[in-house]
């Protein structure tokens, strides 16, 4: 698989931080640290709420503002949900669909996982797929069956062309948020089978062109050996994402 085919993206996913206010100066700080780095696509993955005020602040600069969730349905009676027209219409390109906090937290499922894929791609954006497996999983040995059939639920009924706007973050549930990280050769591995997954789905020239990034506790002291590999194309980052320095330094890496 060549490298050099993928475009390398580093998206930050703030959770559940910052206020509209925060976000705003937390973008004046790191804008100027990653400015020109062209190397890489630069994303930061904010709380609704947040949104207006982070698209305010990177204008003019090569940040892109992405949201941290979407809904399935265009409309309709989900209290307290977004749907993909609505994020649309405020300008967002990217948004973030399947992370295991929400796979674990709030019931999603593979199916409703697809349903949200679908809706965003849908309506014109850029998604990042995640999906990965849990420790018990990793202890008995079926990671490669458990990401490879994640793949494939996730993405049935995705088109060829549709994957152009599909990012697939591979995050080992029990490497976020421990401190935990995979080695460089285990994600190297894994977003190796998820790569030949979508090659058996889609052809050779569709898995070769697909980012995958590495989104288990990539920081500013493992990114460069992780994104030295072969098959990691970027990273899905969390605690990093928060502190300028810190995110810099990996977006350093890519370059």
């Amino acid at each position: 698989m060549n490298k050099s085919k993928r475009k390398v993206v580093i998206a930050g996913n703030w959770k559940m931080n910052f206020t509209p206010d925060e976000a705003t100066a937390f973008i004046g700080a790191v804008k100027p640290l990653v400015a020109g780095k062209d190397a890489c696509d630069v994303v930061f993955c904010a709380p609704y709420v947040t949104i207006a005020a982070a698209q305010a602040a990177a204008k003019g600069s090569n940040i892109k503002i992405g949201a941290e969730n979407v809904h399935f349905a265009e409309k309709g009676a989900y209290t307290g949900e977004v749907s993909a027209k609505m994020l649309t219409a405020c300008g967002v390109e990217y948004v973030i669909i399947g992370h295991s906090e929400r796979r674990q937290y709030f019931g999603e499922t593979d199916e409703t996982v697809n349903l949200r894929t679908k809706a965003a791609l849908a309506a014109g954006m850029t998604v990042i797929l995640c999906l990965g497996e849990v420790k018990d999983q990793r202890l008995a040995g079926i990671t490669d069956e458990v990401v490879s059939m994640q793949t494939k639920l996730d993405l049935k009924d995705v088109t060829a062309e549709e994957m152009k706007r599909v990012i697939i973050a591979y995050e080992p549930v029990w490497a976020i948020g421990t401190g935990l990280t995979a080695t460089p050769e285990q994600a190297d591995e894994t977003c190796g089978v998820i790569r030949k997954t979508l090659e058996t789905m889609f052809g050779k020239e569709v898995a070769e062109a697909t980012t995958i990034q590495y989104g288990g506790s990539m920081n500013e002291k493992n990114a460069a050996e992780l994104l030295a590999k072969p098959n990691v194309d970027g990273g899905l980052i969390g605690g990093a994402s928060l502190v300028p320095e810190k995110f810099q330094a990996i977006v350093d890496a890519a370059q």
